[in-house]
């Protein structure tokens, strides 16, 4: 089967994730955005994925400096239509209190086939491209739009995914998907459309394997590829529990009790075996056959760097088997096979 999200030059299955670069939580400077993408790309990196909601189009601003500089076919970039910008230096600010230093624009929601063309002409303009690789609808569940969710799931359905299609014959896009957290959301849409990937945020990790049940076989049944987004699950596989200088996030959230228990358990586990906890978090969801790329939002080339090691760190068949001991994956999660054993 054909790759969707092209590997790293080593074959490491990893992109970047540009929400940081958005200046998500805390702002970046331009230089340091532009270092970390630089230094990615020297790296080896090949899948690069961004949005306009990330900073209100700041992301993607900063991505097409970027991607000004290098050979357009060694680079796979990913964005998301679904959410439309329109000039205001006053309101903006306060249009989502998770990024800041955002651009002067206000978001509007807008799933219409008109709103899916516009986000796409606007999307290549801030990224100075003449096609994207991957579009994808974005945030089009219960999570984002409760109750109307599903008056929005009927809009993507009749409206946004045939619009892509018309987008995709023309030769704007090359692919086309789905980018949500709830899974249950892509596997109604893959009931009643035909997706060439998606981009399946924090469903499917260490701490939270909710996606097994249902989904990643359907995706593997039907040759949708999967990039895995959030894999530390918005920092709490990412930094531990252990020590935590601050509460750790879930979901963007403080995390709940039984998570940070389950998540300390996890912890402790890696100690025994002396596998850092960042190198359990990527290397585990790669196992599934269904999913293609990990993908981390990281604001330094140091964190990126660091992503790297933990990608090719060894981790003994011994602490996959302890987890399923002690209950803290399930039986039927596949898990990556040890280093010694791979021909």
């Amino acid at each position: 089967m054909k790759r969707v999200f092209p590997a790293t030059r080593a074959g490491l299955n990893l992109g970047l994730g540009g929400a940081p670069v958005g200046n998500m939580y805390a702002a970046i400077s331009e230089a340091a955005a532009q270092a970390l993408l630089a230094g990615a790309y020297a790296d080896g990196c090949a899948s690069f994925d961004t949005a306009p909601h990330y900073g209100n189009g700041r992301s993607e601003q900063r991505f097409g400096v970027f991607l000004a500089g290098v050979p357009r076919a060694t680079v796979t970039v990913s964005t998301k239509v679904g959410r439309l910008l329109t000039p205001d230096a006053v309101r903006s600010p306060r249009n989502f209190g998770v990024y800041v230093d955002v651009l002067p624009n206000l978001q509007h929601f807008n799933y219409s086939a008109a709103g899916v063309r516009r986000s796409i002409e606007d999307s290549l303009a801030r990224l100075g491209l003449d096609y994207i690789d991957i579009a994808y609808v974005h945030d089009c569940s219960v999570m984002t739009h409760g109750e109307r969710a599903p008056q929005v799931l009927r809009q993507v359905l009749a409206e946004a995914l045939p619009e892509l299609e018309r987008i995709k014959r023309e030769g704007l896009i090359r692919h086309l998907g789905v980018a949500v957290s709830h899974w249950q959301t892509c596997v109604e849409i893959l009931r009643e459309a035909d997706l060439d990937c998606l981009l399946l945020a924090g469903r499917y990790t260490l701490l939270d394997q909710s996606a097994l049940s249902e989904l990643l076989p359907l995706c593997a049944a039907r040759g949708v590829r999967v990039a895995l987004g959030g894999p530390f699950n918005s920092g709490i596989l990412a930094t531990g529990v252990a020590g935590a200088q601050q509460p750790v996030r879930f979901n963007y959230e403080p995390a709940p009790g039984e998570l940070v228990a389950r998540a300390a358990a996890i912890e402790k586990v890696c100690e025994r075996h002396g596998v850092p906890l960042r190198a359990a978090a990527l290397q585990f969801p790669l196992a599934q056959a269904a999913i293609e790329l990990v993908l981390v939002g990281v604001k330094s080339i140091a964190h990126w760097k660091d992503a790297l090691a933990m990608m090719c760190h060894p981790i003994p068949e011994g602490f996959w088997q302890a987890l399923r001991r002690e209950r803290l994956i399930p039986d039927n999660a596949p898990t990556p096979r040890a280093p010694e054993t791979i021909a």
